[in-house]
């Protein structure tokens, strides 16, 4: 089984009950074994849209690279993700950070993920769950990534629940 780090966003409809239906169909691509606190942040790229929550999961998982990433996108597109232009808002937004300690180069996928050392709402929930976890290119902790971003970036992710806001209602 692989250890597979997820990053889930979503900033329309109800978002926290959509990443919480969100991890549950994640269930179905292998076993939920970690799950971060809710984030709510602000959106990066293009602003002009309403506040992010965000969290991140690990999922382990017995599905190759890019079949869990058609899980993955069959997951958004059930939520009603549509894909209008570059950091859109969504309704669901998940994407594979970490997959074990592999690196994969295929047009579809790149893991890990590109951008995940200049987002702190990435960052700052997979402290959260795996501060220890090893980037298999620079071989710093996600924790030394985290750091490395200022504090102007890490102050737009805000706690928005707890761990264990998956059970709450």
């Amino acid at each position: 089984m692989a250890d597979v780090y997820l990053s889930l966003g979503a900033n329309l409809g109800d978002r926290a009950a959509t990443l919480r239906q969100a991890v549950l169909d994640l269930a179905t691509l292998g076993e939920v074994s970690r799950v971060s606190s809710l984030y709510e942040t602000d959106p990066v790229g293009y602003t002009d849209q309403p506040n992010f929550l965000n969290a991140v999961v690990l999922l382990k998982t017995e599905l190759e690279p890019l079949d869990l990433l058609a899980g993955t996108s069959a997951i958004e597109q059930a939520h009603g993700r549509q894909r209008s232009f570059a950091n859109a808002p969504r309704t669901l937004d998940i994407d594979i950070l970490f997959y074990d300690d592999r690196t994969i180069a295929e047009p579809l996928l790149i893991v890990p993920h590109p951008r995940l050392t200049m987002r702190a709402f990435v960052l700052v929930p997979l402290v959260e769950i795996a501060p220890d976890l090893r980037h298999p290119v620079l071989h710093v902790t996600v924790t030394e990534l985290l750091s490395y971003l200022t504090d102007e970036d890490r102050s737009g992710v805000r706690l928005f629940a707890g761990l264990g806001w998956i059970a709450q209602e």
